[in-house]
């Protein structure tokens, strides 16, 4: 039977796990393996059709656990201890699975929320809404990119910008020079990503 075989028919969190051991015992790097093994550990459920997206969080689960997660590594070279770093592994993906979904909802009401005071304000275009769903799909961004993604001019991008951050929608990141480099975010958004318990 060929390798590839065996991998489709071993379940796609197990092979995560066997591939994450590997990887971390081979520790490839001289720095930032930890990191990047995480990252391979959403890259394969990725592949593996498990996940659509590649928003699931799964370092703060195994940095919490740090001493535990090197305590199971340890086990499975010295006493072949498999079954229970399969089973803390699959155990911090569910975590982190579960924590990825609350912060995702909790997201989707932000947005909501951005969206009623829109509706309760007096500004009344779409693209208002539209830049809201913009907002929360990044960490900051320019005027420049709401005129490129709104498909908007660059002065009705600047008014819009400058009416959801007169709303308490958007704010700017700080006060540079110059005006073409100034950078905007949702506060809301901002604060369930960097707050989460």
């Amino acid at each position: 039977m060929s390798d590839k075989r065996v991998l489709e028919e071993i379940d796609p969190v197990v092979a995560a796990a066997l591939a994450h051991y590997q990887f971390e015992t081979l520790h490839p790097f001289h720095d930032g393996n930890g990191r990047i093994g995480r990252l391979l550990i959403v890259a394969h459920l990725l592949t593996q059709g498990v996940l659509l997206e590649p928003t699931l969080a799964v370092s703060p689960w195994f940095e919490a656990r740090r001493s535990e997660y090197y305590d199971h590594l340890l086990a499975v070279s010295t006493k072949g201890a498999w079954d229970s770093f399969v089973r803390f592994f699959a155990t911090g993906l569910e975590s982190s699975a579960n924590t990825t979904h609350e912060r995702m909802n909790a997201l989707v009401d932000v947005q909501d929320s951005m969206k009623e005071r829109i509706r309760h304000s007096n500004l009344r275009a779409d693209t208002a809404h539209a830049l809201v769903d913009f907002a929360i799909s990044r960490s900051t961004f320019t005027v420049r990119a709401v005129e490129s993604n709104l498909e908007i001019s660059y002065g009705r991008a600047n008014v819009l910008v400058g009416q959801l951050v007169q709303l308490g929608v958007l704010a700017p990141v700080d006060t540079p020079t110059s005006s073409a480099s100034r950078r905007f975010y949702a506060p809301d958004a901002y604060a369930v990503l960097v707050n989460w318990q």
